[in-house]
């Protein structure tokens, strides 16, 4: 392999990775333009299983901003273990672990959850997008707390 495409192919890896921490730390923001902007336009899949299927980023960010996207709502995804395949010059898949922890902080609700996203990303136009992701829920535990008047 000639040293510029060893380049480009260390350089897309490098792309995908930034791609999927800045759709994970947008999801922590609730910053729902830069996580639509983390997936490709028009017909794509996305699987998260019991919270929903999605043909299309706009429907999921619908949903997204109707679960997510309240002060009482705090959220914390931390993924690592990338395994990312450069199929081509423009395709690629990977598959990730995911620890999950979600607060409700009106109640104290807690839920934890690990897994595995399986995704498939297209470079368009230069950017590397998310065309297809599937979420494999592994473990979790959820515990519900409710504080009374002071706050115990």
């Amino acid at each position: 392999m000639n040293s510029e495409r060893r380049l480009a192919r260390l350089e897309a890896l490098e792309a995908i990775r930034q791609l999927k921490h800045r759709y994970l730390n947008a999801c922590d923001t609730k910053d729902v333009v830069r996580i639509r902007d983390c997936f490709a336009p028009g017909a794509i899949s996305i699987d998260y299983g019991p919270i929903g299927t999605f043909d299309n980023r706009d429907r999921f960010i619908d949903l997204y901003r109707q679960l997510a996207c309240h002060e009482r709502v705090k959220d914390l995804h931390h993924a690592g273990n990338p395994e990312i395949e450069l199929t081509d010059d423009h395709n690629a898949t990977a598959r990730w672990a995911l620890f999950y922890f979600n607060l409700d902080a009106d109640t104290g609700a807690t839920l934890q959850l690990s897994g595995q996203y399986h995704d498939c990303y297209r470079c368009i136009e230069g950017e590397w997008k998310i065309v297809a992701t599937r979420f494999e829920r592994l473990m979790e535990l959820a515990q519900s707390t409710v504080q009374d008047a002071a706050g115990r």
